[in-house]
């Protein structure tokens, strides 16, 4: 984002530009400052050509494409396309590659893309090596196989390790120039963090997450800065057709709005609750970026914006006690996503992880007592609340 020059160094304009870029009231004559829903499958255009903005909805619409300009804007990049999900966004950028290409992904990852990766890709000849993105050294050693697309996430799923962005990016353009490098950023939002900012050449969100915010949506997005790659994602958005709605674009816009001002929330909500369950007897240990116990808390507080809505936990007890904790929470709900205004809690080795085998699972630490937990916008308090006397009725 630009900053004027009066404002010096360090001026913002996050939430200027989620409320106001591409909404315009002059792109339209009745002047709404909301932009209407444009349900219209097809428009008439002037000469029987491609060449018009709009004229099929599949290609381009007045809801996706306004915006499209807004992520752009919020991402700092160039061109930025929406999905019907995540892993539609996931499998569109997938697209880049042909059969006989090597995708090197991070080993802790979301449970969907390694399931793409791992039983989906591999049926268009694509193959995936699986690596420790943390250990430098065995990074280094993996791009022997010249892989064609690094993919990781900057804050992992659901363990919350913290990817150097700026170390990865130095060793793969070294090693692999050529290689695509492409971030999954769902748990941060551009407001926390800006990949491209940092030399990536892709940025994934799955928008069903925080950028929407209220768990109404399900719809992802791939931001670049290279004129080529936009070109062969815009190719791709309309010939595979993963496209979301008209109304869900609208619908994101909207969330787009309060982004800032959740984000700030969340994180706020995320530190008490992970402060609390620090110093809980019935925890053995707490993950969350913003503690000064977390192997790379250092790491955090240079990159980060802030520490984010997220918090894993290992609860001390066994896998049995974890599910009977979990069934006995009250204000926070049992169930998958993340990012919306309402606290959800999930346990990852039987939901969002279930299809990695044991042994990948307990080398990440996904054990059978990991929880993960969306902190939403409730009362922190309420929160602490409601998770002690979960534990306390599972344990004691």
């Amino acid at each position: 984002m630009e900053q004027p020059e009066e404002f010096g160094e360090g001026f913002d304009s996050f939430s200027t530009d989620a409320i106001h870029t591409g909404v315009d009231p002059m792109q339209w004559s009745h002047r709404a400052v909301v932009p209407p829903i444009t349900l219209a499958t097809t428009f008439q255009i002037a000469e029987p050509t491609r060449g018009a903005r709009f004229y099929y909805s599949r290609g381009n619409n007045p809801n996706r494409s306004c915006l499209e300009e807004c992520l752009a804007a919020l991402e700092g990049a160039k061109s930025a396309y929406c999905f019907a999900s995540g892993m539609a966004a996931t499998m569109t950028a997938t697209h880049l590659l042909t059969s006989g290409d090597n995708v090197l992904c991070s080993a802790d990852v979301y449970g969907g893309v390694f399931r793409y990766f791992k039983y989906c890709a591999v049926k268009m000849g694509i193959s995936t090596t699986f690596v420790d993105f943390l250990d430098l050294a065995k990074l280094e050693a993996a791009l022997d196989c010249k892989p064609k697309m690094v993919w990781f996430e900057v804050v992992t799923n659901p363990t919350l390790k913290i990817t150097d962005i700026e170390a990865v990016v130095a060793v793969v353009r070294k090693k692999v120039p050529d290689a695509l490098i492409c971030v999954d950023n769902t748990f941060l939002t551009p407001y926390l963090l800006r990949p491209l900012d940092l030399g990536v050449d892709i940025v994934m969100h799955s928008i069903t997450k925080y950028m929407n915010g209220h768990s109404d949506v399900l719809m992802g997005s791939l931001a670049t800065n290279d004129a080529n790659i936009a070109q062969q994602i815009k190719f791709f958005q309309m010939a595979l057709g993963a496209v979301p709605s008209p109304f869900d674009c609208f619908m994101v816009q909207r969330g787009l709005k309060t982004l800032a001002i959740r984000l700030r929330e969340h994180c706020s909500n995320a530190k008490v609750v992970a402060e609390y369950l620090e110093n809980h007897p019935l925890i053995d240990k707490v993950l969350y970026p913003g503690l000064a116990s977390h192997s790379q808390y250092g790491l955090a507080k240079r990159i980060l914006r802030d520490n984010g809505g997220m918090v894993s936990f290992y609860v001390k007890g066994s896998g049995e006690q974890t599910k009977t904790f979990l069934k006995n929470l009250k204000i926070i709900s049992l169930g998958f996503s993340l990012g919306g205004y309402e606290s959800l809690a999930e346990l990852p080795c039987t939901m969002t992880h279930s299809m990695m085998t044991d042994e990948a699972r307990d080398a990440i630490g996904i054990t059978n007592t990991l929880v993960r937990l969306s902190v939403g916008l409730e009362n922190p308090t309420d929160l602490s609340r409601d998770l002690d006397s979960a534990l306390k009725t599972a344990i004691l």
